[in-house]
């Protein structure tokens, strides 16, 4: 029998097994216990709070693992996460529902397969490991009684799902028509024409021109916002070379750094254990007889690359296969080795070198490093004392004048970047000031301080057109040019419509054959691909391309359709089948919807709420 409670936990189990087999777990599993049982239910079946918790961390997770940054709760309810996670678990809920009361269910014998299968319950030799498994779900709170009967839960359901879309197929057109649009193929010849092809030189501007320029773009010219601060700063790189070098603490760090600047030869090696001497010594057969290869022996296996893979190991990481393996060359294969987990065969991929750095060779760079690092420290000291004087009211000017930081201004704009302007804490700090502002002490990256005062802010100010004009007439030039090119370019695309050679018009000319949608020309403006490949244009037809200060003539010389090749049906029966694939889960979707009106559902807020901000 299903159980009424707990819909969807062992999803949400799998796919914390999941991180934790790839290193991205240990988050935990949530425990929201006391008197909140359940963020809702859909009919009589409840979501506990636990399993919407660990859904919810597991969702953000892997989205944090998408944009390279950590997110909070309030980030993720603003794209919609929690939403999102809670409805996945409303539909499972109700599907849940409905085959228990279908009364569907699978047998011991499926649970049992599909739990040996499951990678993260495997030990070295690929099979099932019973104490593998229990400290799995340990470490997850779970029991192996619950998980199980989940595991019939998912089967059970997947059957509901499987008869459901039994049958939802996309017609072969529709791979077709993609295969179409992408690999229809155009040969096009082309003229360009650069501002050289004019037959006169661009007037003086009247001041008429040079109004009407000034007017029509005044983002142009407009001063940006300015933020007028002073500072006082310091950074190792300003004090380092008051450092005295000690000659012994110099030698002590290259002693305790020895393994960086004097590495033994290493191998990069690969290893597949087997769990008798006797399948090792077959698979060796096999390889010396050229029956099958070594990542074949790894398939064979179940396993993948990275399951032999030790990386770059020295002779005395190997023990007692050491000697066989580093006489082996690239790509060499060992004969069967006994070691601690068992038989294996090893294969080398790679040999690096041994390598050596003497103390007089590192020494500078070591000097550097050391004097860089005592600044630093130096710095660190320094910023207790350095707080206390601002606190009792010294100005900046005050602390450049006793002390060792510098003093400077900056009319700061958001396209600073030079020197101070660099750091992006200095850049954070700017923008939130305040004129009036107390100054502290703020660290830099790379060890550094500062302080600063927003002294006045210049806000965005259109520039008179006199302080401007050369720039604005220099627009008007490009911007005159432009057209000019446009009008000429368009006169003669009108006599290549009608019959004139792309060579006779006196410009350079090249054409590309058979090219398509997927090419990419570095020779001709950004956007060129997508105007000669508008449906619109046929055999014979014209068409202008403007950028990087010229006008290309395009002529569509032919229009052919896809190769038939492997690689294009290819291409059509992976969006079938894609196409497929989301047309079953949106008549999972519906019918999901359709148990959650027919059963009804209910939300717990302050549940939801509860377990949001007990979150990280």
């Amino acid at each position: 029998m299903a159980r009424k409670n707990g819909s969807g936990k062992k999803m949400v189990v799998w796919g914390i097994l999941g991180l934790l087999i790839v290193g991205l777990g240990g988050f935990g599993t949530a425990n929201f216990g006391g008197s909140i049982s359940n963020v809702g239910s859909v009919g009589d079946r409840d979501i506990d709070v636990n399993t919407y918790a660990n859904a919810l961390t597991n969702e953000i997770s892997r989205f944090e693992q998408q944009i390279g940054q950590q997110m909070s709760i309030e980030q993720a309810e603003q794209i919609g996460i929690p939403a999102r996670v809670l409805n996945q678990l409303f539909n499972q809920a109700a599907l849940d529902g409905e085959t228990a009361r279908l009364g569907l269910s699978v047998g011991d014998a499926a649970v049992r397969s599909q739990l040996l299968s499951i990678p993260a319950f495997q030990g070295l030799d690929g099979t099932f490991d019973a104490d593998t498994y229990r400290a799995s779900l340990n470490r997850i709170g779970e029991n192996p009684s619950s998980f199980e009967e989940g595991l019939r839960e998912d089967l059970s359901r997947a059957l509901l799902q499987g008869a459901l879309t039994t049958g939802v197929t996309m017609p072969d057109i529709y791979g077709d028509v993609v295969v179409e649009w992408i690999g229809e193929r155009r040969t096009i010849s082309v003229a360009t024409m650069g501002d050289d092809a004019l037959s006169t030189g661009v007037p003086v501007p009247t001041e008429a021109d040079i109004k009407a320029q000034y007017d029509a773009n005044p983002d142009a010219y407009t001063a940006p916002e300015t933020r007028n601060v002073t500072y006082v700063w310091l950074t190792p790189a300003m004090i380092s070379d008051e450092v005295d070098l000690d000659e012994a603490s110099l030698r002590q760090i290259y002693d305790d750094n020895i393994a960086q600047f004097v590495q033994a030869e290493r191998r990069l090696v690969e290893r597949l254990v087997f769990g008798t001497v006797e399948d090792a010594a077959a698979a060796s057969a096999r390889l010396k007889a050229g029956e099958t290869t070594y990542d074949d022996e790894i398939t064979a296996r179940g396993l993948d690359i990275v399951d032999a893979d030790m990386g770059d190991v020295a002779l005395s990481d190997l023990g007692p296969a050491g000697d066989a393996v580093f006489a082996l060359e690239v790509s060499g294969v060992s004969d069967v080795i006994n070691t601690d987990l068992g038989p294996a065969i090893f294969r080398v991929n790679g040999i690096l070198e041994a390598s050596e750095i003497s103390f007089d060779e590192a020494r500078a760079d070591l000097s550097v490093e050391m004097a860089a690092d005592a600044a630093r420290r130096d710095i660190s000291d320094m910023i207790e004392d350095l707080d206390d004087l601002l606190a009792s009211g010294a100005t900046l000017e005050e602390v450049a004048a006793e002390t060792r930081m510098e003093q400077g201004q900056l009319g700061w704009t958001a396209t600073s970047e030079d020197g101070i302007a660099s750091y992006s804490a200095f850049v954070a700090a700017v923008r939130a000031a305040e004129v009036g502002d107390f100054p502290e002490i703020i660290e830099l990256s790379d060890g550094g301080i500062f302080a600063m005062r927003l002294d006045s802010v210049t806000p965005a100010t259109l520039s008179p057109l006199e302080d401007v004009r050369d720039q604005v007439v220099a627009d008007w030039e490009v911007a005159e040019t432009a057209r000019q090119m446009l009008v000429r370019a368009q006169d003669l695309e009108s006599q290549v419509a009608s019959g004139t050679p792309l060579a006779d018009l006196g410009l350079p000319v090249e054409t590309f054959e058979t090219i398509t949608r997927q090419d990419f020309i570095s020779t001709m403006p950004e956007g060129f691909i997508d105007v000669v490949f508008e449906p619109g244009l046929a055999t014979g037809a014209t068409t202008l391309i403007e950028g990087d200060g010229r006008v290309i003539i395009a002529l569509i010389d032919a229009v052919l359709p896809p190769e038939d090749t492997a690689d294009n049906t290819a291409i059509a029966d992976s969006y079938i089948a894609s196409a497929a694939q989301g047309a079953a889960q949106d008549v999972i979707a519906a019918f999901s919807s359709a148990l959650r009106t027919r059963e009804g559902i209910s939300i717990n807020q302050t549940a939801v709420d509860a377990i949001h901000v007990q979150l990280p």
